[in-house]
């Protein structure tokens, strides 16, 4: 839906700031041989990797996907295991697609600059030098190209070789960026045809869907905050004797120095039963606890 295309543009804006600033404040290539593929390739391709696990952490069915489990309901209505494969096929596509914004992004843009190409692929380049020794062995001639990315390095006598590789160099480099954006385009495209001509929905159809899902969540989501404030006020209540926000306060309750220690440090979820659990230390010494302890009046009034 628009919510989508909106968050990834937003996405691949963020991405592209960051790859510019990246860029300037942190990239130096070495200069060396042996050290500019590694460097390039470094700039080029772990960002990639660290944003697409990023992509795929941000993304809530991600998680669904890992933490759920198959209810006995679900069991009973779905027992043809190839359907439930599809389904999870299909949610694993959906996320490693939001999740391919980023990384392609950067991917395209690094390229697109080509400073990153430059200098990992500039040793390997096949070129003649204008005006140099003929009969300088390989080793010295990759040495020569490792240093043409750092002008500073390069004798007068290979400027003009060295012009030529750079401009070579981020040729390929951006002509490789266009064919990925090229490609990322066709395919999404593409995706999208297939997946509107094997949908048992019309258009009209799935656009009220898509609207539901979205408003099933954020009503979701409203109610889940509502719900688990009343729950968790409930035993605040117990623990200081009053609500939160509340006017007239007549008594407070004191608490024990047993029951702080009770209520104090790390928790997880703690099961209670088949069906129920504790969710921190102070709910599950609300559930267990009787109301008592010592208790003070308020003055009211200011």
């Amino acid at each position: 839906g628009k919510e989508v295309i909106i968050a990834n543009a937003i996405i691949a804006i963020l991405t592209i700031g960051g790859q510019q600033l990246f860029s300037f404040f942190t990239f130096s290539c070495p200069c060396h041989v042996g050290q500019n593929l590694i460097y390039g390739l470094a700039f080029l391709g772990a960002p990639a990797l660290i944003l697409l696990v990023v992509g795929y952490a941000l993304n809530n069915q991600t998680w669904r996907l890992v933490t759920g489990k198959r209810s006995p309901l679900e069991e009973e209505t779905t027992p043809n295991r190839l359907l439930q494969c599809k389904l999870i096929c299909l949610v694993l596509c959906s996320i490693t697609g939001r999740a391919l914004v980023a990384p392609v992004t950067w991917l395209a843009v690094t390229l697109i600059n080509g400073s990153y190409y430059v200098c990992a692929m500039s040793e390997y380049v096949s070129v003649h030098y204008y005006g140099a020794n003929p009969n300088v062995t390989a080793s010295e001639r990759r040495r020569i190209l490792a240093a043409f990315p750092c002008s500073q390095l390069v004798p007068p006598e290979l400027t003009r070789a060295r012009d030529e590789v750079i401009l070579l160099l981020r040729y390929q480099s951006q002509v490789a960026g266009w064919l990925l954006i090229a490609v990322v385009v066709i395919t999404v495209f593409l995706s999208y045809c297939l997946a509107s001509c094997f949908s048992p929905l019309s258009f009209l159809h799935f656009r009220y869907w898509s609207s539901y899902v979205h408003n099933e969540q954020e009503l979701f989501d409203e109610a889940t905050d509502q719900h688990s404030r009343l729950y968790a006020m409930q035993h605040v209540r117990k623990f200081f004797g009053f609500v939160p926000g509340s006017e007239n306060v007549k008594q407070i309750r004191i608490p024990s120095l047993r029951e702080w220690q009770a209520i104090s440090g790390l928790a997880f979820l703690k099961r209670v039963d088949e069906e129920h659990y504790d969710y921190s230390l102070l709910h599950d010494w609300a559930l267990k606890e009787s109301v008592n302890g010592k208790y003070l009046k308020t003055d009211a009034d200011p």
